[in-house]
């Protein structure tokens, strides 16, 4: 069975001690402490020792998908110690400005891939020129972005499989023409089962969906649905 989560900023915006109090109880094992926003990551940094994320096998950091250019350095430094060390970072490529700093981090730092919206990072080719700057880096694969960009998915299997090796977490929520995250429809639902042959079972699932706390388990077991785990076959 895959390894299910959410991501904080789904479930409680800019508050990620409501996301885990709603999560607390919940079947899942990973997590995404979200800091989209520039202003919120020095807060959430500062709280991690008071945290309790013992209960959960897989924890990453999503960095500012937006911040002010002369930030950059401080948004490494704040990132490049304890945090790098413990848990992937996931970056927007868009957001970066001098890729010799992120290339220092090596491994840590997770590139995912772009909404239609954004210049870069939304197709395979585009994503080889990233990652040949950071040669390095994970991957996040947003299902969601992937399909907003190309509905046919052509273009999530040709990242699925130029990038599969490098893959780290998935992030899943659907994402509707105004770039913003939903919850999974039987339409997106029936396009993310097209490409789920070719996500390990082991990667990790971070929901992005925007759901309330009662309907959790609800959108967990769509999640399931989406991307079921190819069934084995025994050799007589």
């Amino acid at each position: 069975m895959r390894p299910i989560g959410f991501s904080t900023g789904a479930l409680a915006y800019g508050d990620f001690r409501e996301a885990l109090r709603m999560l607390a109880g919940k079947d899942v094992q990973t997590l995404e402490l979200s800091a989209l926003r520039q202003c919120e990551l020095v807060p959430l940094l500062q709280a991690i020792p008071s945290l309790d994320l013992s209960g959960f096998a897989y924890v990453s950091i999503h960095a500012p998908s937006q911040f002010e250019p002369n930030w950059e350095g401080a948004l490494w430094e704040q990132l490049a110690g304890d945090v790098a060390t413990r848990w992937p970072i996931v970056l927007h490529p868009d957001a970066i400005i001098d890729f010799g700093l992120w290339r220092e981090l090596g491994a840590s730092i997770c590139i995912e891939n772009m909404d239609k919206r954004k210049p870069i990072g939304r197709t395979a080719r585009e994503l080889s020129e990233i990652f040949k700057q950071l040669p390095d880096a994970t991957f996040c694969f947003d299902i969601g972005h992937a399909r907003q960009f190309d509905p046919t998915m052509t273009e999530a299997w040709l990242i699925l499989r130029e990038f599969g090796s490098k893959l780290r977490q998935l992030h899943v929520s659907e994402v509707n023409t105004r770039s913003k995250h939903d919850c999974l429809s039987y339409a997106s639902i029936l396009a993310f089962q097209e490409v789920a042959h070719l996500i390990p079972e082991s990667v990790p699932l971070i929901l992005e969906t925007p759901v309330p706390e009662w309907d959790i388990d609800a959108e967990i077991a769509k999640v399931r649905e989406a991307l079921p785990v190819k069934k084995k076959t025994i050799a007589a």
